[in-house]
């Protein structure tokens, strides 16, 4: 059926098709969901400085 060194390509083959899955779940529901949500924290933080920053320069 098969020879050792096309066994091995295959578990080869079957290694990084697993590693390819699992990186691309976790990257799917960790990773991008929190670089959404500090991307839009540091947004909100940015223009809060902004506003405080436009205030203090009204009242000087």
């Amino acid at each position: 059926m098969f020879e050792f060194d096309q066994y091995l390509g295959f578990l080869a083959f079957l290694g990084i098709l697993t590693i390819g899955f699992w990186l691309m779940l976790f990257l799917t529901l960790f990773a991008i969901p929190y670089w959404i949500t500090g991307s839009l924290m540091e947004k909100m933080k940015m223009k809060k400085e902004a506003k405080k920053k436009a205030l203090e320069a009204d009242n000087a």
